[in-house]
Formats: C-alpha cells, structure tokens, sequence
C-alpha cells in the first residue's frame, strides 16, 4: 500500500491497478487514515475511504465515497469529520452493521406480526390482505428503522388517489400504526413513523334500510325460495339482529330455547365478551323448525357438505337481487333489526344492550332512526294542550 501525495491531478491521471493485482491501496500521505482503492476492473478511478481501529482495537474501514462524486477536498473534509466522531466514542462501521441487523418490514410483518396476531385477532386475515395487495410492495424490502413519516403520509395519500375510500386508506394506516406498536415492544426498532400521520377519518360507513314495500319483496323471498337453509339464517338474522358470523359459529349448546336466550361466548362475540341474545317469536320459531334442532352440534349445517356454513354470499346475492335489492348486504339486516327496535320506541340503550355494542357512539347512527318516536313524543303534549279547552289559544311568546 504505498504512501502517496494525493492531488487532484494524481487522481485524474494514475489511479490505475498494476498489471497482476486484482486492487491497491493508495494512502494518503497528509490524511491520517485515508486512502483509495482502485480496483483492475475500474482503471482511472477509485473510492475513498478511512481506516481506523474500533473501541477493541479492530481494524476498520469506513467507505467514504468514489472519486468520481467526491472531490479531494471533500473527501479529505469528510475523512476528518469522522475520525473526530470516532475520537469521541461512534462507530461508523459498527452503525452501519447494526442498520443492516435491522428487520426488513417483511421480515417483521411475515416472521413476527403474523404469528402473533393470528391466534388473537380474529381479523387477521384482513390485516393479511392489506398487507400483501398494497404494504408489502411499497414497505416490504425496507428495514424497519428506514422508514419514515413522509413516506407512510405518501402512502396513505397514494391510496386515496387510486381511489380507495378513505375509511380504507385509514385501515392500511392503522395496521402500520399496530405492528410497529409491537416491533417497539419486542425491541426490534425504537420508533413507530405512522404516530403522527394523520387520518382521514370520514364516515363513509353505507347502511340500507328497507321501506315497507322493499321488505315485504324480502320477506316473500325468504318465505318461498327453494334454499331453505339460507333463507332461515337471512330470516334468523333479521329476526336477532346478530352477525352472520356469530349465526354461522352458533351451536344448540348455546340456545335454551325455554328461556328464549342465546348466549354467545366470548370467542365468537366482536365485544370479546359473552353476550346474551333474546330470541323473539320469530327466531323460536325458525330455530324450532331446523333440522339439527334436538342436537349438540351447530344451528344451521350445509345439507349437501353436511358441514356448518362457512359463508352464505353466493346464495344471498341471489336472493336478494331476486328480490330487486342488489345493494342490500347481508349486514343491513342487522341494522334493520335495529331500525325495527327505534322505530317502536325502543331506547337506544336497549338497542346498544340486543346489538351487543361495547361502545354507545356506536349505537348513535341509529339515533335518526327515532325521530318518528320523538315526534309521537311531542305529539302527546300536543294532545294534552288541544284537549284543554282552548288552552292553547291563550298562549303568547315570551
């Protein structure tokens, strides 16, 4: 490694690897620590860089960049700068191994998050989907530790222009948010980007309620179509107000059909908590008319798999366009069971009580469902002030 006079013209003209060698290092003769290496397969340049010995008296060798972007005084500049760093205690090289022991997003999500959640968050497979359609193609090859706020906030508003409701974009920013919540608890980064990125946070939620025409057409669809097994958990649904997937995972278990309750466990109640169903006439009724009625095994069973239902969709979409309501979804008639409770003057604690909400903010978008209750209300003191023999003749601003 010869010690030379470095300057400019010495690197534009004999940066060249002798016949034989495969590189050579060229010191430099003012710079403590400095060199250039010049490689045989790239005669008439090299790169920069600093040799210095680490806190355990290692040799090391901190690229500082190539001849041909940096010039001799920047990089004679630049070699200072960290031999100053390295005196009071960094270590460039032990920085940049460190970087790269840093999980990949990919990595953390696939070999970490995943496993994690799997067993404890039923929307797992959401979180699944959004990752792999959209977050891994943009976040998946950078290290945890690389990536930053405005890049997620780009993300986020790139979502929005391919035209994903906003409530949507919201979904992917929330799942980031989650995952590196739990990579700062295991110790795997020291900082969450998507904490600050604000959210969209519109309400693009989209409920269908039924007129009296509408739902007589639905009603005379369920009572006549030839698919009698989804036309009771439709019918079963519309009559308790439940999920489609607390219908599908109900077992006679959890029916007492004496008492007229069903008691949803835990693990298959969205609150996490045990909820008690009152069945009406309605549900009885179509409960008491299943095939299963009298076992211990699930409430409605697939006749032709002979296994629960895992899904109902195919069957519903035709259904429900048989009855000219193709936007109708399988989860409007929960909200239209909860319209039937507003309506006949029912609180909205005692919806919020039936529906199994954990949170009464969720039971308010039904609170424009009462008015017509509200109205009965005022009409009463109506009623009271006409019956009063010209009371309300009498009556003046003040």
């Amino acid at each position: 490694m010869p010690v030379v006079k470095l300057t400019p013209s010495f690197i534009a003209h004999q940066l060249l690897c002798p016949e034989g060698k495969s590189r050579i290092e060229m010191c430099c003769a003012e710079t403590p620590g400095l060199y250039i290496e010049v490689r045989a397969t790239s005669q008439g340049q090299g790169t920069y860089y600093l040799r210095y010995k680490d806190v355990n008296g290692k040799t090391c060798h901190q690229k500082v960049g190539r001849t041909i972007d940096l010039s001799l005084t920047e990089a004679r500049k630049q070699a200072k700068s960290l031999r100053a760093e390295i005196a009071l205690g960094a270590d460039p090289r032990g920085q940049a191994k460190a970087q790269k022991e840093v999980l990949t997003f990919a990595e953390f999500f696939e070999g970490h998050y995943l496993p994690y959640v799997t067993p404890r968050k039923r929307s797992w497979l959401r979180d699944d989907e959004l990752y792999r359609l959209r977050i891994k193609e943009v976040f998946g090859s950078k290290r945890l530790n690389q990536i930053t706020r405005q890049q997620l906030q780009t993300f986020h508003t790139a979502l929005l222009e391919k035209g994903l409701a906003h409530a949507t974009c919201d979904h992917h920013l929330k799942l980031l948010k989650h995952a590196f919540n739990l990579a700062i608890d295991w110790g795997l980064t020291d900082s969450n980007p998507a904490v600050r990125v604000p959210m969209f946070n519109r309400d693009n939620k989209v409920e269908h309620y039924l007129d009296g025409d509408q739902l007589e057409r639905l009603l005379s669809v369920l009572r006549d179509d030839p698919n009698r097994a989804v036309c009771g958990i439709a019918l079963f649904l519309l009559s308790t107000g439940c999920r489609l997937n607390e219908a599908l995972s109900a077992t006679w278990e959890q029916v007492n059909l004496q008492n007229r309750v069903w008691r949803i466990p835990a693990l298959n109640s969205k609150s996490k908590r045990i909820r008690s169903v009152p069945l009406n006439d309605t549900a009885i009724g179509i409960l008491s008319r299943l095939d299963t009625v009298g076992g211990d095994g699930y409430l409605f069973i697939n006749t032709q798999t002979g296994k629960p239902y895992t899904t109902i969709m195919k069957v519903w979409s035709r259904l429900r366009s048989k009855a000219g309501l193709p936007q109708l979804r399988i989860h409007d008639l929960r909200h239209q069971f909860a319209s039937f409770l507003v309506n006949s003057g029912r609180t909205l604690y005692e919806v919020q009580s039936i529906l199994g909400h954990s949170d009464a903010k969720v039971t308010q978008r039904y609170a424009h469902l009462s008015s017509r209750s509200l109205q009965d209300a005022a009409n009463t003191a109506s009623v009271m002030i006409q019956g009063g023999g010209g009371v309300g003749g009498g009556v003046t601003g003040g």
